[in-house]
């Protein structure tokens, strides 16, 4: 569920982190929202027209999205209930995550090299995470099965209407994502997993975002040309990854979906597809 992996990653988490806090402490008090920055054009320019359209997972097209309940009689290792803050920052760790969001020991270091790779080293990885954050068993073991729960991902506003519209014009559908469970189930709790001509799922691949093997596998599925396709996500480190085999890139923001209600309509309104 990694995003990237960069040499300064380990303060990219603590901004991250930062953030979370950030903003769960302004809707606690009612400070203002966060707001959809991200650009609407592609890279490079003028790139098109396009055949395809390849998207990432979360953050892109889908959203996890906790509920006051979930945390419900979880405590730390004090006994003491989460804070709203402790609870941003935790959710925060588990979905979108760089570098070493907590301090592991070699084994759980490891398994957190490879958790996108392989389902049981995941869930290793993600346990570790949630212990080092104060979690106890079995709250731990709670969160991260709700995690892979199809339910606790909610599509952006526009998800459903843009893959209808693509699915409508002929434009080819891939999703690319750094992910050690099906998503397969997700869409299809929506009803969207037929307008999906692709996956292209790490665990499955063998091979995460940004390195090549992973764009080339959704590539060949759908056997289009790179300068024929768009990648589509919220991180130009790893999905902007797409870029060096001759894809054009367009970014969202991963913003809570009542705050991107059309981020996806806006960014491929700008690669002249819609």
């Amino acid at each position: 569920m990694s995003r990237h992996e960069r040499p300064d990653a380990g303060r990219a988490v603590e901004q991250n982190v930062e953030a979370a806090v950030a903003d769960a402490a302004a809707r606690e008090q009612g400070g203002p929202e966060p707001v959809d920055t991200a650009p609407d054009r592609i890279d490079p320019p003028g790139a098109g027209p396009f055949e395809a359209v390849l998207f990432d997972f979360s953050g892109t097209l889908f959203r996890f999205t906790e509920r006051d309940e979930w945390f419900e009689g979880v405590t730390d290792d004090a006994g003491e209930p989460l804070h709203i803050t402790a609870q941003a920052e935790i959710i925060r760790r588990m979905t979108a995550p760089t570098g070493e969001p907590v301090a592991f020991t070699d084994e759980e270091r490891q398994a957190w090299e490879q958790r996108d790779l392989d389902p049981a080293q995941h869930r290793r990885a993600y346990l570790a995470v949630l212990r080092g954050s104060g979690i106890t068993d079995p709250h731990a073991e709670k969160l991260y099965e709700l995690i892979r729960t199809p339910s606790a991902w909610q599509p952006y506003p526009d998800t459903a209407q843009v893959l209808r519209e693509l699915a409508a014009r002929g434009i080819k559908v891939g999703v690319v994502s750094n992910i050690a469970f099906d998503l397969r189930e997700v869409f299809a709790l929506y009803g969207l997993d037929d307008l999906v001509a692709s996956w292209s799922l790490s665990y499955e691949v063998g091979a995460t975002k940004p390195r090549a093997r992973i764009f080339r596998h959704a590539l060949d599925a759908l056997d289009v040309a790179t300068d024929a396709t768009l990648m589509v996500g919220d991180s130009a480190e790893a999905d902007g990854g797409a870029m060096a085999l001759g894809c054009a890139f367009g970014e969202v923001e991963p913003l809570p979906i009542e705050q991107r209600p059309d981020g996806l309509v806006r960014i491929l309104t700008a690669a002249a597809i819609l």
